[in-house]
């Protein structure tokens, strides 16, 4: 498996993100530069976190008319794997390549801080193999995550199985509590209809290391690996 990480103006995880494929799950890895319009036959897209573009307009609008853009959705049109991480989910809504919207969290301010999610369900890529009663601990760092989509999609969107991750307490209870920026049902993480493109706003790259003294992060992204192989 070859992973690529696209680079905008203002990604800030991207470095982050290489090291946990690279050191922490062993893949080989390459940077992807927004002005790209070449994949360099990377199997799996990761559009990381930061603040693409200074967050303008709206957050990954202007990202998700970056020429790699273009080849990155037709990669996840042929059936390609691509995953959105925080910023990366907010430019994948942005693109249509997941329904839905990333809105201002609903009490107007940043978050960063740990938090808990536990996975929806098991027919997913990157939930296949992760226990569905477990809350993992992972950060989230985001003004704008949170979750919002009609009535008609969300009901879609329930019906197809397309919610990945949601948020939940440390006892793995998915209560008004621990939604922590305001989303729909708790929602942390969906993918497309299709099932190969994935977001979610919580950074399971910054819980991959044990120096971090956290690799909840690094058992999700082994998901892929596992499935795979």
């Amino acid at each position: 498996m070859k992973f690529g990480v696209v680079v905008f103006p203002g990604s800030n995880c991207d470095d982050d993100t290489v090291y946990a494929l690279q050191h922490n799950l062993g893949q080989e890895v390459v940077k992807l530069w927004h002005k790209d319009h070449d994949l360099q036959g990377c199997d799996f897209i990761i559009l990381p976190g930061g603040f693409s573009y200074g967050d303008y307009l709206r957050s990954g609008a202007i990202a998700r008319f970056s020429p790699v853009m273009n080849e990155v959705i037709a990669h996840a049109n042929r059936g390609g794997y691509v995953m959105g991480i925080c910023n990366g989910f907010q430019v994948l809504c942005e693109a249509q390549l997941t329904p839905g919207v990333l809105l201002p969290n609903i009490n107007q301010k940043f978050i960063c801080k740990n938090t808990y999610l536990k996975a929806a369900t098991n027919n997913s890529l990157l939930t296949s193999g992760l226990d569905m009663a477990r809350p993992y601990k992972i950060p989230v760092a985001h003004a704008d995550g949170r979750y919002f989509a009609e009535k008609s999609i969300l009901q879609e969107i329930q019906d197809n199985d397309q919610i990945l991750f949601q948020y939940c307490d440390d006892k793995g209870q998915i209560t008004p509590e621990s939604n922590l920026n305001g989303s729909l049902e708790n929602i942390a993480g969906i993918c497309n209809k299709n099932r190969n493109v994935f977001g979610m706003m919580p950074h399971p790259e910054r819980a991959a290391d044990p120096a971090l003294g956290n690799t909840d992060g690094k058992i999700i992204l082994e998901q892929v690996l596992s499935v795979l192989a």
